[in-house]
């Protein structure tokens, strides 16, 4: 569960983060791709750090909210970041 929240919300974060750079936008697709992995990267580095604990919630019952929110910022945050990197890359190729 832990991971569909994070890949989601990375997809969601680099198609807004693509809407609002849109020097770095890359396409729907890229974007999406771009947000995923940054999205599946967030969500583990989060977890590492102790702060998604969406997994401990999950094996005591339940799902805890805020656990939620803090998978779905870091993917999103995460997404964004990630899509700001390929976008980077890919316009410094272009010239």
């Amino acid at each position: 569960m832990e991971m569909i929240i994070g890949l989601i919300s990375g997809a969601v974060g680099g198609n807004v983060a693509g809407g609002v750079m849109k020097n770095l936008n890359q396409g729907t697709l890229i974007n999406s791709i771009s947000g995923i992995v940054g999205g599946g990267l967030g969500g583990s580095i989060l977890s590492m750090l102790g702060a998604g604990g969406v997994a401990d919630a999950a094996a005591s019952g339940g799902l805890d909210i805020g656990s939620i929110v803090s998978q779905v910022a870091g993917g999103g945050v995460g997404g964004g970041v990630v899509l700001a990197v390929v976008g980077v890359i890919r316009n410094m190729m272009n010239k």
